[in-house]
């Protein structure tokens, strides 16, 4: 996948937006931000903090501030932005979530670590996630892959993309940057070296519930799955983002995480910037998410990969998580995101179960984005609807059977994907993705036409 010509497209109107400070900056300034009384660093394990617990009333104030085929690729590299000398590296603490969590190494064991846990553990996952390629990878990827241009650009936005690398990394295999951004935070890396042999048995049953959905299930994690991510001894987010990289044949490299100034360039947190925060709790992108019980230094990352057992020279990979709720108030609140995502140019988009966020008026700033910068995105009827793609001059092509939205959403939009799925020709779709439409399979592929789209 090579970047695609410049593109001038016609852009789709956007709200004005405000520049404000982020989060870990506030939490940074003020100790009125978050103050917890939990105990110091590592953070309580499950049998202090029971799963979903709220912080009101636990004494925390929060203020109004493998494996085979299809084998990987080994795209051309884009250029990483440099982290800081002082950025911390976290590159131990996720190689080791990768032997533990996700089971894609044979690396040793720290002798803390209660070996027998692990190894029931993986018994049961990689089977698991083997049976997921299989079943899932080795049929989609080439038939998605068929689907795209020749020349698309090499950075992938997936927004409402919680927890799900794995579907980017079948989608567009041969991306060199993907982003992904939802309501939930990454998580602590760190708590894996302090974790006791009832918690780590407990954490990692956890896990294989949280995996359950995407790997085994439904191909998609429910909302209130994802919820659970947010607390516990092991960083659920992360750790499903571990298990794509291991589907498919790659491995993390090094693990760090940051901040978005209010340009939207990146700040990689130090020790100090880190240890500062480290008796907080962050604040939960949405009053109904479970909040988290680690501090806000923890919620965006980035994870270098390369194919699994390449050498140094190996080209390195992107994936960065933003943690950040993408209804229009926020957005306008702290435009951020929106100034990160910008500089990037024209990027290729996907997305899947995404409740329908994009049919709302309430989501118009990330879906003028994605009009505005997109050539190219597969996503579920969740996806940009008619009424906005056809003006913006996006043509649609649809797979599959829809018939309604599986969840309430807006007549007008499940009239029209009605009839644009009725007046083009059955086009079979092998695999589900995302949705299903009253029980079937369905796919749609929004494509930007006319001069300098991508051939």
């Amino acid at each position: 996948m090579r970047e695609a010509l410049s593109l001038a497209p016609r852009r789709a109107s956007m709200p004005p937006m405000s520049r404000g400070p982020s989060l870990l900056a506030l939490a940074l300034a003020s100790s009125a931000f978050v103050t917890s009384a939990c105990s110091p660093s590592p953070p309580p394990s499950k049998s202090a903090l029971g799963e979903g617990d709220a912080p009101a009333g636990s004494g925390t104030k929060v203020s109004s501030a493998w494996i085979g085929d299809p084998g990987p690729v080994e795209p051309e590299p884009v250029r990483r932005e440099p982290p800081t000398p002082a950025a911390r590296s976290f590159a131990e603490e996720v190689k080791l979530l990768y032997r533990v969590a996700v089971c894609a190494s044979d690396a040793p064991l720290p002798p803390d670590l209660d070996a027998g846990v692990v190894s029931a553990h993986c018994a049961e996952v990689r089977p698991k996630l083997e049976a997921y390629k299989k079943r899932y990878v080795s049929v989609a990827r080439p038939f998605l892959t068929a689907l795209e241009p020749k020349s698309l650009p090499a950075k992938v936005v997936y927004p409402f993309g919680g927890g799900d690398l794995a579907t980017a990394l079948t989608t567009f295999p041969e991306a060199a940057e993907y982003t992904t951004v939802s309501l939930e935070l990454v998580g602590d890396p760190r708590r894996i070296r302090h974790i006791s042999k009832d918690s780590l048995e407990e954490s990692l049953r956890r896990l294989r519930f949280e995996m359950g959905e995407l790997y085994f299930l439904d191909d998609y994690s429910k909302s209130e799955t994802l919820k659970k991510t947010q607390r516990g001894d092991l960083p659920g987010e992360l750790a499903l983002f571990l298990a794509g990289l291991a589907v498919h044949g790659l491995e993390p490299v090094d693990l760090r995480y940051f901040t978005l100034a209010a340009d939207g360039s990146i700040h990689y947190l130090t020790a100090e910037e880190i240890d500062k925060v480290d008796h907080t709790v962050a604040m939960n992108r949405k009053a109904t998410w479970t909040p988290p019980d680690f501090s806000e230094a923890f919620a965006n990352a980035e994870i270098t990969f390369k194919v699994r057992g390449g050498g140094p020279d190996a080209p390195l990979r992107i994936h960065r998580h933003i943690a950040q709720n993408l209804a229009d108030d926020h957005l306008k609140a702290d435009p951020a995101l929106i100034h990160h995502l910008e500089p990037k140019g024209t990027v290729t988009a996907m997305t899947k179960a995404a409740s329908y966020l994009l049919w709302q008026d309430g989501f118009s700033i990330i879906r003028g984005y994605l009009l505005n910068h997109m050539v190219f995105m597969i996503s579920d009827s969740t996806g940009i609807p008619p009424a906005f793609a056809e003006p913006a001059g996006f043509v649609q092509e649809t797979y599959g059977t829809f018939s309604r939205s599986l969840l309430p959403a807006k007549a007008v939009h499940n009239r029209d994907f009605r009839e644009l799925w009725m007046k083009q020709p059955k086009r079979p779709l092998p695999f589900r993705f995302g949705y299903l439409s009253a029980k079937q399979n369905h796919l749609l592929v929004t494509r930007k036409s006319g001069p300098g789209a991508p051939p």
